[in-house]
């Protein structure tokens, strides 16, 4: 009840003029278009949402090489009303049912017609990517993934919901099976949801039992239940102390301080990764 805009989409000037009449009393700004231009308008808000995502999310990548804060350059991108603060948390990238799809359907619909959609690709790409990076960087700090144990901390594509649709945490799941490693998941209501996925993953309840005996747990979900995880606890009960911060939900020298290694995106861990030398311009 409370949009943005509304945006009426018809070849029929007099239908359209009276869908407006219904949707007038809402007091909010209505655009009036042909169907292809309603259509677009809704394929590029999702694609542009999309793009913020995956550029803040190649940011990161540049922050944890030179020893940047990527939390911070987002703050400061975020003041400029140029940019605004939307949609600039660095993290695991994009899932859901709306984003990923329109960014696929619009890049497809450019190439029918003859067009060369360059950054819509890359920006998938780089949403894939960083799950990648993630599973990559787990492989670095514990030497291979062959044989471990690690815990899997959310499901759903975001919390509050029990929607796993292009979660980013089902292609972690994937690339950790290909890496031969056992996965312990968690999630406070998309347990059924990722079974209807994958039939024998292995979940709890509670996510310090999830993490036992593990030698990483990866946090790919916000849930407020996650934030609010016992440090001290969990670290009680892992075999390697290594958390892989999917969505910079922790404080990285509050981690550090009660003995883990602590992964997060777009903030320096000395997880190996190359490190530039300060340059004075």
């Amino acid at each position: 009840m409370q949009p943005d805009r509304i945006v009426l989409g018809s070849d029929d000037d007099q239908a359209r003029a009276s869908v407006g009449e219904l949707y007038a009393e809402l007091d909010k700004p209505i655009i009036y278009t042909d169907m292809k231009s309603a259509e677009m308008v809704k394929y590029a808000c999702n694609a542009f949402l999309a793009t913020k995502i995956s550029f803040i999310n190649e940011i990161a990548e540049i922050c944890e090489r030179v020893g940047a804060d990527v939390r911070d350059v987002a703050l400061g991108m975020g003041l400029d009303h140029r940019i605004g603060p939307h949609f600039l948390s660095a993290g695991l990238g994009f899932g859901g049912s709306c984003l990923p799809k329109d960014v696929r359907a619009l890049s497809h619909l450019a190439a029918v017609y003859g067009s060369h959609p360059q950054l819509l690709n890359t920006v998938l790409e780089i949403n894939a990517e960083q799950r990648r990076r993630l599973v990559g960087r787990l492989r670095h700090v514990l030497g291979g993934l062959r044989g471990t144990k690690i815990a899997l901390l959310g499901l759903a594509f975001k919390p509050d919901t029990d929607d796993v649709r292009d979660a980013p945490a089902l292609d972690l799941i994937n690339l950790l099976e290909y890496e031969e490693a056992t996965i312990i998941a968690c999630d406070p209501i998309a347990s059924e949801s990722a079974r209807r996925v994958f039939p024998n993953l292995d979940c709890e309840d509670d996510p310090i039992i999830a993490a036992t005996d593990c030698d990483a747990v990866i946090i790919a979900t916000e849930w407020q239940q996650f934030r609010d995880l016992d440090l001290e606890a969990l670290r009680g009960v892992m075999r390697t102390p290594v958390i892989a911060d999917g969505r910079n939900v922790f404080d990285a020298e509050t981690v550090r301080s009660k003995g883990f290694v602590y992964l997060g995106v777009g903030v320096a861990d000395g997880s190996g990764l190359p490190v530039l030398a300060e340059v004075t311009i």
